[in-house]
This record gives structure tokens, sequence and C-alpha cells, in this order.
């Protein structure tokens, strides 16, 4: 049985869109970084804190395959039941009463607005999300001779949500460090990638010089 402070702290978990999305994912198979990134149009490092969030509170586990993946599966499933209950007010309620109920309706109907509002932005930037990776796919396929493997496709696929850093990259498509250089400086001589000034790795045109 969860305490008060457990159980919102649950629901504070619960609230964020993604990670009830992450989690109902997470329900029909364990998965990469780069999987939950790719499904759900989140980027790699929004879902690495997501995921880290989640791992603290013993909602998932990870494991390292092999080839020293690492996928995070569900180590205890979230079941909320939520029911709601009328709340009679007393006949004749004084007028202070009367102001805060409505108050308390206007802040529930904003707070409504709020959700939707917040919701059709995060629709608006998953389709852009789609966009960008359909256009990485598209680059990918006319362009086999710049991607040796798929690991180097990873790599454009997290910059073209953002930008990174080295360390960043490392930890999103765990690829070596050794290896991730290489490509990086092999990207950077083509022109596909270019670093800003705080060292953060930037996608530029696949053409460029």
């Amino acid at each position: 049985m969860y305490d008060a402070v457990e159980a919102a702290r649950l629901l504070d978990i619960l609230g964020n869109r993604n990670r009830r999305r992450i989690i109902e994912l997470l329900r029909q198979k364990p998965c990469f970084v780069t999987e939950i990134s790719d499904t759900l149009m989140i980027s790699p490092k929004a879902v690495i804190d997501h995921l880290q969030m989640m791992e603290r509170e013993a909602i998932l586990s990870c494991q390292t395959d092999e080839r020293r993946r690492k996928y995070y599966f569900l180590e205890n499933d979230i079941m909320v039941n939520v029911s709601l209950r009328q709340v009679h007010l007393i006949s004749g309620t004084n007028d202070e009463q009367e102001a805060e109920a409505e108050q308390l309706r206007q802040s529930v109907a904003l707070l409504g607005r709020m959700i939707q509002a917040h919701d059709q932005i995060l629709t608006n930037l998953e389709q852009i999300n789609y966009d960008v990776e359909t256009k990485i796919n598209d680059l990918a396929r006319n362009h086999k001779d710049l991607f040796r493997s798929e690991r180097e496709l990873t790599i454009i696929i997290a910059l073209a949500h953002e930008q990174l850093t080295f360390g960043q990259l490392g930890q999103v498509t765990e690829i070596s460090p050794e290896e991730l250089s290489g490509i990086l400086q092999r990207f950077e001589r083509k022109g596909i990638i270019g670093r800003a000034e705080d060292h953060q790795y930037t996608l530029r045109g696949i053409h460029a010089n």
C-alpha cells in the first residue's frame, strides 16, 4: 500500500505524457534507447532523462546485451485506479464558500485547457520529428556512400533531434569512444556535421564543403 507521499510521487511521474508512452511501449517488449526514441518520436536525450527518473523509482530496470547495448524493461508496472466523487455543497453556504467554489471551477477549467494545449503541442512536435526522421531515411537511401553502417545512421538520427556533446552521443548511441571519434571525424571532413562553440555536434547540409 502506497502512502500519500509515494502516491503523489508516482502520480507526478505518470503526469508526463511521454513517460506514460514509454511505460506502455515497455509493456510490450524491452527496448533500447534508440528504439524508444524512434518509435515514440522523442529526442534521445529526453528519453534518457525519462528512463533515469523511472529507474530511480524502481519502475524500470536495464540490462546489457552481448554487444554492450543497454536495454530497458519494466521492473514494476503501475496500475492506477482513479475515481470521481461528487461533492455536494451544503445549502445556504455563505458568499465566501461560493466564491471559493467558483474559483475552484475556474481553476479546473483552466487546467483542462492547458492540458489540451500541451497535448496539441506534443502532437505537432511528433509530426515534425516524424518528418525529420523521414528525411534522414531518404538521405540514407540516396547517399549510401556516406553511411557505412547502421551505427553511423544512428548518429545522424540522434543529431537530427538536437545538438549533442561527444559524451551525450556516446550515451545515446552506445558506440565505443574510439569508434565514435573516428565516425565523427569522417563526418566533419565530409561536411555532414559541425561543432558549436559549446562543443556540441550539430548537423550541417549533407552536401556542405
